[in-house]
């Protein structure tokens, strides 16, 4: 009797040894940065499959001490390693920490590192500008109007907004309370550049639309900010603003029944487009000689498209249905969100977006949501929220791979 032949047991098939075509079809499946990070810390094999091109990650909600959320999911993450709490502003998928020997730039998703100078170090144009003042009753005012030079030495000055427009140019709105001015320098260079003699503005937002950089102030005037080259030292410099759209002069205002209406403005590139969104915030104030908060109220949205061509500014009544606005006092974009199973023609924006507004320290804050079809508000992420306070105000949206 021939003696009975054992089958050969082969060793169950590895994970890792899955084609990566397969892989990177499965990564396509995971939107979220935490589970594609989680995905390529399994093996080598699958850590190459994480660097092959995909779609870009959901965009991240983050918090100054350094954690984040990867939206709508409401668990707490924190990015890995250290050193990324503590920012002072966020562009696209940079954290911003100005320091004095320095404003360093970066990007906790691929560790890289951009330096810009340090706020404290500006040339001035023209080299030999001076503060001007008038003196009345005994205290001194800008002559003529505010500029670079009155404000430059405050205790006070701050970064309003920085945005990294391309290699070879950023942009800032650095100022005192509501006013600013602009600055724009070259990355890697010694100083940044200013018109010393410009006057500061309330600058609600700035943006690089189309290898353009423009500004839009408190009033709606939308301005295109031409840069020329210092021959001196080959750096960009303002050469000029020019106003493109004027706008409506819609100012904040206390009202009679103790509520403040106030608005800020944004601006965002969706399809090609130029947005601009204006938030109308209704306040509810405390009566005069009455110690208590301000309360913030409901919100409205408009949403209007520059015409260029015809210098105005064209109120639109949705922003399509494959578009969600990510809408921030740092950084604001329009992601497509079919990739993301996410609704649509929606802006999703935070409930507390001031930085001068004084709401107290008490309770939560998170995100909402308005309804471009029903023109209503809704909590975006009713599971998601973080405690009030000055600190948490630079809450911001982040864009991996942006």
């Amino acid at each position: 009797m021939a003696p009975e032949v054992q089958p050969h047991l082969q060793p169950p098939p590895s994970w890792s040894a899955i084609p990566l075509d397969l892989a990177v079809l499965v990564l396509r499946l995971l939107p979220s940065y935490a589970d594609r990070a989680c995905f390529a810390s399994v093996c080598p094999q699958w850590r190459t499959a994480a660097r092959q091109p995909l779609p870009p990650p959901q965009p991240l909600l983050t918090l100054p001490d350094g954690t984040f959320y990867c939206l709508p999911s409401p668990k707490q993450y924190r990015f890995p390693g250290c050193g990324f709490a503590g920012y002072k502003s966020a562009c696209g998928s940079w954290l911003v920490f100005p320091r004095d020997d320095g404003c360093f730039l970066v990007d906790p998703f691929s560790r890289a590192t951009v330096t810009l100078p340090a706020l404290s170090c500006v040339r001035l144009r023209p080299p030999n500008a001076v503060a001007k003042w008038s003196y009345e009753y005994g205290k001194k005012f800008p002559e003529p109007y505010l500029t670079w030079m009155h404000v430059r030495d405050s205790d006070k000055l701050c970064l309003h907004k920085l945005i990294l427009c391309s290699s070879n140019l950023a942009a800032a709105l650095v100022g005192v309370g509501l006013v600013s001015q602009i600055l724009i320098c070259q990355p890697g260079a010694l100083s940044w550049s200013v018109r010393a003699y410009d006057p500061c503005d309330r600058f609600d937002d700035m943006v690089f639309f189309q290898g353009k950089l423009y500004a839009i102030a408190r009033d709606g005037d939308l301005r295109l900010v031409n840069i020329s080259e210092d021959h001196s030292t080959g750096d960009p410099q303002v050469s000029r603003f020019g106003q493109v759209i004027k706008g409506d002069s819609l100012y904040s205002a206390v009202l009679d029944n103790c509520t403040m209406r106030c608005t800020n403005l944004y601006l965002v590139e969706s399809c090609g487009a130029l947005l601009m969104v204006r938030r109308t915030i209704w306040r509810r104030v405390p009566e005069p000689g009455v110690n208590s908060e301000t309360v913030a109220g409901w919100s409205k949205f408009e949403v209007f498209k520059a015409d260029f061509d015809n210098s105005r500014w064209v109120n639109v009544m949705t922003v399509g249905d494959d578009q969600l606005l990510f809408l921030g006092r740092m950084c604001s974009r329009a992601v497509s969100v079919s990739q993301y199973r996410f609704p649509g023609d929606r802006i999703l924006f935070f409930e507390d977006d001031e930085e001068y507004m004084d709401y107290g320290n008490q309770g939560n804050t998170s995100l909402s949501a308005y309804d471009m079809r029903l023109r209503v508000v809704r909590s975006a992420c009713s599971e998601v929220s973080w405690k009030r306070s000055k600190e948490t105000r630079l809450a911001a949206f982040l864009f991996p791979g942006d």
